[in-house]
């Protein structure tokens, strides 16, 4: 298949807001690439991603671009097999190799080609076709269930690992992928709600009551234990990276557990000598670094156990099995309860022993793994937000020569890709914040316009706020009141960053 017929198929779903439309697009591509080696790689390129996870290849290394070629020849498995080459590359004179081998894969692009092919490097192709969406081609062009498309792909990690599958064995083998003792699954998320009263009537209370379950402030992570001859552990974030060597401490717990394999839900957490939360940015730094200060697991829920499986089962059921496994002492914090007030007073001591909020849980409820529903609403009773940074602006006075007041963009639901902004903030910084975010925003940077750097649409970052005031000059029609920052969410993607509409609902 050629690679224009992708940035064709690209340009199409970009152009339409109609979901329908998108989705019959990239159920057209697929269904052509559905008989040829390519097919991955299709469907990655048209969910806006390579498959390679690290090229080396920034936006810098494409600021200067041979000129394009005449005419379309590029196809897709060469330009997989060109960004094979170039991730490949190291040791001395890697970055000059690099940039050659960028200049002949952009020498064979035409003009479009090379504009999409740099967003998809750079990860801005803005195209409106998420994984979700690319779920629903893919159960278009296969003739096949959604529902059996998106289980199979939360189970298998990804779209890509299923699509072979759902063309060549059909609903069938779909539904044969299960969960696997070693193999991430895809996390299952909450929904928010602004009060404890909101997140109960959500859940829909029954008379054996929810659970109102303590929420950390650390790290996501998935615990696997093989039980093979060499009690294999595996740890992994919520997006799937193995972190596993860099955190011995929880490689100890998994193996003391009286299981010989299981997949364990939680975070991970740094405490201090009583026993309070670190700063966030501290057990970030752990699990990124793998050094500093000691780290606590904290589980809060089972998918499987010795053979059984237990992603159907609810949520009691699994709370039940996870008490049997693991101490108290490495359990987050719950009340099961139908009272409202039982609830809030238990809210009071989270808050006061230093954490962020609660969960309020289902215990009916399957572990719905990627997704996002009623069954776990989470409360933090101060007004927070997951936003992403649009662009930043230079600093003056003590700031001169950092990037300081940073734009924030809330996801528009409407436009899959698309960000509205709400205001822009420079308060809550430390002057180690600043120096990071100057680093950190110039690697991303995209543009300038005078003072204003415009960067990709990558960073999230977590904004307290008062409240929200109508505004006419924002086109979301509200900004934020008082916005600060609390911290960079390095664990979250711009995909799971809070949407206009999740904003709105606190007026």
């Amino acid at each position: 298949m050629l690679l224009s017929d992708v940035v064709a198929t690209s340009a199409a779903v970009a152009a339409t807001r109609s979901r329908k439309e998108k989705v019959v697009a990239i159920a057209d591509l697929l269904r052509r690439a559905g008989s040829g080696p390519e097919l991955e790689v299709v469907t990655s390129y048209v969910g806006g991603a390579l498959l390679q996870r690290r090229t080396g290849v920034g936006w810098r290394g494409l600021a200067s671009l041979p000129e394009p070629a005449a005419e379309a020849s590029l196809t897709v498995a060469g330009v997989h097999e060109a960004f094979d080459r170039v991730a490949a590359i190291s040791g001395t004179g890697s970055q000059a190799a690099r940039a050659d081998a960028v200049a002949e894969l952009f020498g064979a692009a035409t003009t479009d080609e090379q504009r999409w092919l740099r967003g998809l490097v750079t990860g801005e192709l803005r195209q409106g076709a998420l994984d979700a969406l690319v779920q629903e081609g893919v159960a278009a062009a296969a003739g096949l269930p959604l529902v059996a498309v998106r289980r199979a792909a939360m189970l298998a990690g990804s779209t890509v690992s299923v699509v072979r599958t759902a063309f060549e064995g059909g609903e069938e083998a779909l539904a044969a992928i299960g969960l696997e003792v070693g193999r991430p699954v895809l996390p299952m998320l909450a929904s928010s709600a602004p009060t404890v009263a909101d997140a109960l009537a959500k859940v829909g209370a029954s008379e054996r009551g929810v659970a109102v379950d303590t929420k950390l402030d650390g790290i996501r992570v998935q615990v696997h234990r093989l039980g093979d001859a060499d009690d294999t552990v595996l740890v992994v974030t919520r997006s799937l990276d193995d972190i596993t060597a860099r955190l011995p401490e929880v490689v100890e717990v998994a193996r003391s557990l009286p299981a010989s394999s299981f997949v364990l839900d939680g975070e991970v957490l740094a405490l201090d000598e009583a026993g309070r939360p670190r700063p966030f940015q501290e057990t970030a730094s752990r699990t990124a670094m793998g050094e500093g200060v000691r780290i606590t697991p904290f589980f809060f829920d089972v998918l499987h156990v010795d053979g059984h499986d237990l992603l159907d089962s609810p949520g009691a059921e699994r709370a039940a099995a996870l008490e049997a496994l693991v101490p108290a002492e490495f359990r987050v914090p719950r009340v099961v309860t139908t009272s409202v007030d039982v609830a809030e007073a238990f809210v009071v001591d989270v808050l006061a022993a230093g954490h962020e909020g609660v969960v309020v849980k289902d215990l009916t409820a399957p572990y719905a793994a990627g997704r996002r529903g009623a069954a776990w609403v989470k409360v933090k009773p101060v007004h927070t937000f997951d936003l992403v940074v649009l662009a930043v602006e230079w600093g003056s006075g003590r700031r001169q020569g950092l990037l300081s007041n940073i734009h924030l963009g809330a996801r528009d639901p409407e436009r899959p890709g698309e960000f509205v902004m709400l205001g822009k903030t420079f308060k809550g910084m430390t002057d180690e914040m600043l120096a990071w975010q100057t680093e950190r925003f110039l690697g991303l940077e995209t543009s300038r316009d005078g003072h204003v750097v415009h960067v990709r649409r990558e960073q999230v970052v977590e904004i307290a706020i008062d409240g929200l005031q109508r505004s006419t000059r924002y086109p979301g029609g509200v900004a934020l009141r008082f916005a600060r920052v609390v911290r960079y969410r390095d664990d979250k993607t711009a995909e799971e960053s809070d949407t206009l509409e999740t904003v709105k609902a606190l007026a």
